[in-house]
């Protein structure tokens, strides 16, 4: 049984005294038969429930609470309610109860901590005041106005003028209708909103990144754009992410080599060291290349992957650079802070990775497109004038044969003539490969592998203009020099009217010209050039006079041959193979010379 004594009972003071105070009264809850016999009936307010104890405790004359021992296990819901204040006054979240003019009936530590009011009490104050009069977010309506007119949980976001962010819910307490007071719950959402607002400015720079106008695009050349769109990199990163030390590579990916493309705060020794895409001896920078996967680094001492850009860098964080599932390059930050950069740093610059993959492929599509356009003017012009041009050397050198031997100045002329009209050729190539960048070339075009037919001259013997016309297509991509020639006496003349400049690597003819046979043009042109460098062409096997047979039993290389129409993979390794045989042939005609001049030498 719980009871409360009277503070003025026998032996408590001044009897005189205590009859001049106010009349006592104790609240009794159950039966009054065992209350202390020092409290009068009169003294007595009986309860039948704790439940109305509460509404009674205001009367400034209550002095204490007999609890009847029948009813003593509903001490428990006292001792709830107890505990229940106390999980309130420490809830992580603000919590409040207002009346209908949004006044504060009462508060919680957190919210008053907020307001900066922990020691004040803000009862009587409107919530607006106590929270900095914040402004409501959006297309938001006021939650404490809308859960008294809807009588239904309510929410809004404010904004307080120093920049931070509170979810607001309110709800009306008990049944009543209109609701009387309200119940409000206040979270602190400023971490939240800043990091979706850095994100949407994230995604803002990525599409900004390589956003060019059409009228831009054609105004501003390969290398402008490139530093255009590194410019709009570092901008963001130092001023959206906040990174001060940066470094950029890119992939390439025929060499596996790491090719800086941007460096800020970057020590000029480690943005000039070359980097491969591989885990070992290649740093971080490497490894993340070499394996599709981010690396934080919280602390550089500790790691032995890191290969430091700067001379204090303590931590570090890298990202590959990745579109379509193939990494295109890497970016590196670095900070002479340990632990520097957490996982949200990781997950934004993932994000922004993303965003230059793009812009750097959109690059190269632009750069490729250009390129595509400029060679493809070049070939139609190429195309147009080569075969006039073959027409024109086909016709100098008749013209010459008639002059040589007593008209000499005419030679000359004549041969200016050649010499200019293949100029002409070789002219509008040179100006297709400058606007062609390398980078944009495909890449079994411009690889090492294919190196061997760069410049070197063909001569192409055939009545059908189409596969004249094909050599020239074929060829000439790749670098070759190509002349043509409809009968076989006309290659006889552009062979033996050549000088040492105009010599040809390959010679190229039908098996069955309008004069005579392919294996004849071999042995007239074998009285010139020996060994002829030739390749013979037949149309799905047909050989008459066994031209092919006679052929190589007079030198033909054993795989110079081309099976009409042909592919162009065919026509590259037949000729490749004719250069390479040429090539052999001449280092051991040149060290079987050399040996010879030793031997003269010791003989004498």
């Amino acid at each position: 049984m719980t009871q409360s004594t009277h503070p003025n009972g026998p032996g408590d003071g001044d009897g005189q005294a205590g009859s001049m105070q106010q009349p006592k009264r104790l609240i009794c809850v159950g039966s009054a038969d065992s209350l202390p016999s020092d409290y009068s009936p009169e003294e007595v307010l009986v309860l039948d429930s704790s439940q109305t104890v509460l509404d009674q405790l205001s009367e400034p004359a209550i002095e204490g609470v007999w609890i009847a021992r029948e009813l003593l296990p509903e001490l428990g819901e006292l001792r709830g309610l107890c505990q229940s204040g106390l999980m309130l006054r420490d809830l992580p979240e603000g919590a409040a109860l207002l009346d209908q003019k949004n006044r504060v009936l009462w508060a919680n530590r957190r919210l008053k901590r907020w307001a900066g009011k922990l020691e004040d009490d803000p009862v009587g104050e409107s919530i607006y005041e106590l929270m900095g009069n914040p402004d409501i977010l959006g297309s938001d309506l006021c939650p404490f106005h809308s859960a008294f007119v809807t009588g239904e949980e309510s929410s809004g976001t404010f904004q307080t003028h120093d920049n931070r962010y509170f979810q607001v819910r309110a709800a009306p307490v008990g049944d009543q209708s209109p609701a009387t007071q309200l119940v409000v719950t206040v979270g602190d959402i400023t971490d939240e909103i800043l990091q979706q607002q850095k994100l949407a400015a994230i995604h803002r720079a990525g599409r900004e990144l390589a956003d060019l106008r059409p009228t831009e695009i054609y105004q501003m050349g390969v290398d402008e754009r490139i530093e255009l769109l590194k410019d709009n990199i570092r901008h963001y990163l130092t001023d959206l992410l906040n990174f001060e030390v940066i470094e950029i590579r890119v992939l390439e990916q025929a060499t596996g080599n790491l090719v800086p493309l941007l460096s800020v705060g970057i020590d000029q020794e480690a943005a000039d060291r070359q980097l491969f895409a591989h885990p070992q001896g290649n740093g971080i920078t490497g490894y993340a290349a070499s394996s599709g996967t981010s690396y934080l680094c919280y602390d550089v001492i500790n790691d032995p992957l890191f290969i430091p850009g700067v001379a204090n860098s303590r931590s570090s964080l890298t990202v590959p650079l990745i579109l379509n599932d193939q990494v295109l390059g890497t970016i590196n930050v670095e900070s002479p802070e340990v632990a520097a950069f957490s996982e949200s740093d990781l997950q934004f610059l993932e994000i922004f990775a993303r965003d230059i993959s793009y812009a750097l492929n959109t690059l190269e599509l632009l750069v490729a497109q250009k390129a595509d356009t400029a060679l493809q003017s070049c070939n139609a012009i190429h195309s147009a004038v080569a075969m006039p041009v073959d027409e024109i050397l086909n016709d100098a050198v008749n013209v010459m044969e008639d002059y040589i031997g007593h008209a000499p100045e005419m030679v000359d002329r004549i041969r200016r003539i050649l010499k200019n009209a293949r100029d002409i050729k070789q002219t509008i190539q040179q100006i297709g490969q400058r606007m062609t960048p390398l980078e944009a070339v495909p890449p079994g075009i411009s690889s090492e592998e294919h190196s061997i037919l760069r410049g070197k001259r063909v001569l192409v013997v055939d009545e059908d203009g189409t596969v004249r016309e094909d050599a020239h297509s074929l060829l000439e991509r790749y670098g070759c020099i190509v002349e043509t020639a409809q009968r076989g006496d006309q290659a006889v003349l552009m062979v033996r009217d050549g000088d040492s400049d105009d010599k040809y690597d390959v010679i190229i003819s039908d098996i069955k010209l309008p004069e005579f046979s392919g294996f004849q043009l071999m042995m007239r042109l074998k009285k010139i050039i020996d060994p002829v460098p030739m390749i013979l062409m037949t149309g799905f096997g047909y050989d008459p006079g066994h031209s092919i047979v006679n052929a190589r039993q007079n030198g033909l290389h054993p795989k110079a041959l081309l099976f009409k129409p042909f592919r162009l993979d065919q026509l590259i390794d037949v000729v490749k193979t004719v250069l390479e045989a040429n090539l052999n042939s001449g280092q051991a005609s040149g060290d079987e010379s050399r040996k010879s001049q030793d031997r003269e030498a010791n003989r004498v």
